[in-house]
């Protein structure tokens, strides 16, 4: 049996494989169309249980052009969620990171795939370091806009998006309608998977950034040029380097995930509502 990734295939079309994903989530799951995708990142997971009635899991390895992830806080399945109103949502447990050297089209395999079901909002979620000192570890906070500082894009070719509304000012409203004390702030993305060094820190402050984190810019991007909307909420785990007085830890970034969880997860299930 041939281990190549069917992604790793320069010949290969991303949008066709996205589309056989789709269709193999629609004969696992027993659903032909998703609404609304989420991606829930370190500390988020808990939303998966309180958003509606799910009637499917499938671990994301039995679905084309997916792997098993690479970090613990991330549970490696697809789970195909009734929600209250009627509508379907796609819960992507199955993160892949662009640290772990898989080519960005895996990393925004799972975005595409989610377009591929019909989804039109794309809820991305992630555990995220904090410049800001008010935000204390197990705050959440919306993301208005990024920096992508991977060096790299999902877009092939001259393939133009506008990126000027990329994080939707009007799920940002419908948030802040749920919990008015949400703040926002812009998130910037780095390579990892080392922490960074409060030099960075101290640049991505200096350039116009709040949150430092290792995900969610090229999935954005891929979702926009999809067509989807997009909203973005980081749970601040930590503050980051240089900010935080103590030296960064992974488990730190676990255990804050998890006190936060449950309050986090149901004020996702609320803005989910609202969707």
């Amino acid at each position: 049996m041939s281990t190549t990734h069917p992604l790793d295939d320069p010949a290969a079309d991303p949008f066709a494989i996205a589309a056989q994903a789709a269709a193999d989530i629609a004969e696992k799951t027993g659903v032909e169309h998703h609404d609304i995708a989420l991606t829930l990142g370190s500390g988020w997971a808990k939303a998966a249980d309180l958003i509606g009635e799910t009637t499917a899991t499938v671990p994301a390895t039995e679905i084309t052009g997916f792997s098993k992830p690479a970090l613990e806080g991330h549970v490696g399945t697809l789970r195909s969620v009734l929600l209250p109103n009627g509508k379907r949502a796609l819960v992507i447990g199955a993160r892949t990171h662009y640290y772990e050297n898989h080519g960005v089209r895996r990393v925004v395999h799972s975005v595409r795939t989610a377009a591929a079901t019909g989804a039109t909002t794309m809820i991305l979620t992630n555990g995220a370091g904090g410049i800001r000192e008010s935000w204390k570890p197990g705050t959440p906070v919306l993301i208005s806009d990024h920096i992508n500082l991977t060096s790299d894009s999902p877009l092939e070719g001259a393939t133009f998006i506008d990126l000027t509304d990329l994080y939707t000012k009007r799920l940002r409203d419908v948030a802040r309608s749920v919990s008015p004390e949400l703040d926002e702030g812009v998130y910037v993305q780095f390579r990892g998977p080392h922490y960074e060094t409060p030099a960075e820190v101290q640049m991505a402050k200096a350039i116009g950034g709040h949150i430092v984190g290792m995900s969610t810019a090229l999935e954005a991007i891929a979702a926009r040029q999809a067509g989807m909307e997009i909203l973005g909420l980081s749970l601040i785990t930590n503050l980051a380097a240089g900010i935080s007085p103590t030296a960064l830890s992974h488990q730190e970034v676990i255990e804050a995930g998890r006190d936060a969880e449950a309050t986090i997860g149901a004020m996702l299930a609320k803005i989910v509502a609202e969707l």
